[in-house]
């Protein structure tokens, strides 16, 4: 019998774990990563997650916890690298990756857990020269999301989609998110299905919790007897917000009376190509004319983003693509119900009808009577809410990280039988 694994090293080099979700190229990756770390940490197993340095005044190293390192790679300059520049970097990364783990005896890892298409770049070289296996997760695709493009968005370059086959077709076991992930993967990439493994991403019920609504609202200054409608995310065309937006707009043209009562705290940070234009949406809001019910929040921490969750009368969340939806489970343990495009993984973390309402557009008309049906139908909010805590008892990052650890035995066993 192979011995316990003992130190896994994941790659998320183009965001960091320490990263504040919500902004940049932060969001639902970050939380995965350090989640997943975490809890593996928390089982006896060392994990180091190496990503690139963004500032000079970073330590080489930084503690998350007790077995969770993250490790700032030096590579190309610190500042102002979009996503589309960083191949050129992806050479002096792999290169410094490999100097680290020269310093340890040789075997030091167990296992490399690439994140991204341009960590499984990185990845495909450390497992040759280490010698273990490579479990990867793309956690978005070029090929799904240029399908899926938002109105004046930018589609993914040929470099990335390249890429990402090349990733595909070398990692020994693949992660998706969801079962339509694992289909996409097979389908879009011609990966192998039985090289595919499908593990959920959790929830942290310890910080996603009911609370209090009318403390919640206190807390945040909004009025105890208004309609909520959050959005919660970067401020990117993927993302939508100017679909909820607009809704809000074709809501209150048909229900002017809702206005008074109506707050659409939006939650997040611009981020890819809503760089471009970072005060776009605040443009939008004033020539609906509903700048007066609309309230831009920076970025917040989980424990706040919590509270957010557990204020709003409902969560929006009108993404294009979503490889799996965090926002939105993380919404429902918090109790509150969801009404979301029926993409990706939303359809899986949502429950139509049940824990929210799903929808197959992005017309504003059909979300603005979704949203309205939520606010103001007799018992609806109620009886989605508790759909929405009985839907999100399924996603439990200690039960992810324990189907990770398996997939990596998995891997590491088809590596073996392969020698």
């Amino acid at each position: 019998m192979a011995d316990p694994i003992r130190r896994v090293a994941m790659i998320s080099l183009h965001t960091s774990p320490l990263d504040q979700p919500g902004t940049g190229d932060a969001g639902g990756m970050n939380v995965y990563v350090t989640e997943v770390a975490r809890r593996l940490a928390a089982r006896g197993i060392e994990v180091d997650i190496f990503t690139r340095a963004t500032s000079s005044a970073l330590e080489p190293e930084v503690a998350v916890c007790d077995g969770v390192t993250v490790k700032h790679v030096h590579a190309g300059p610190f500042e102002g690298m979009t996503k589309h520049e960083l191949p050129g970097q992806l050479c002096i990364f792999a290169r410094e990756v490999l100097r680290a783990e020269a310093a340890h005896p040789l075997g030091h890892y167990d296992a490399l857990h690439s994140h991204y298409w341009l960590s499984g770049q990185v990845a495909v070289l450390a497992r040759d020269r280490w010698g273990v296996p490579l479990v990867h997760s793309m956690h978005t695709m070029a090929k799904v999301k240029n399908d899926a493009l938002a109105d004046g968005d930018s589609p993914e370059p040929l470099a990335r989609v390249v890429g990402e086959e090349e990733v595909v077709g070398a990692a020994d076991v693949l992660v998706a998110n969801t079962d339509l992930e694992a289909k996409q993967l097979i389908n879009a990439y011609d990966a192998d299905p039985g090289r595919v493994e499908v593990v959920y991403p959790g929830v942290d019920t310890d910080v996603f919790r009911p609370t209090d609504r009318a403390a919640a609202r206190a807390a945040r200054d909004l009025p105890a007897d208004a309609h909520v409608v959050l959005f919660a995310g970067r401020i990117q065309p993927l993302k939508a917000p100017d679909v909820l937006l607009r809704a809000v707009a074709s809501l209150l043209a048909r229900r002017p009376e809702l206005r008074s009562r109506l707050v659409v705290p939006i939650v997040g940070g611009p981020s890819g190509s809503g760089l471009a234009e970072p005060t776009s949406l605040v443009r939008l809001a004033e020539e609906l004319g509903i700048a007066g019910v609309v309230r831009f929040v920076p970025p917040v921490p989980q424990d706040e983003l919590a509270g957010w969750y557990a204020a709003a009368s409902v969560v929006a969340v009108p993404s294009y693509n979503e490889s799996f939806g965090l926002v939105a489970a993380e919404a429902q343990a918090c109790g509150a119900p969801v009404v979301a495009a029926a993409v990706g993984g939303l359809t899986t973390v949502v429950r139509d009808g049940h824990s929210g309402l799903l929808l197959d557009d992005h017309e504003p008309a059909s979300w603005g009577r979704a949203l309205e049906r939520v606010i103001t139908e007799p018992g609806l909010r109620d009886r989605l809410a508790a759909g929405a805590l009985a839907q999100s008892e399924q996603f439990s990052w200690d039960a992810t990280a324990e189907s990770t650890l398996a997939v990596y035995e998995r891997a590491r066993s088809m590596m073996e039988e392969t020698v």
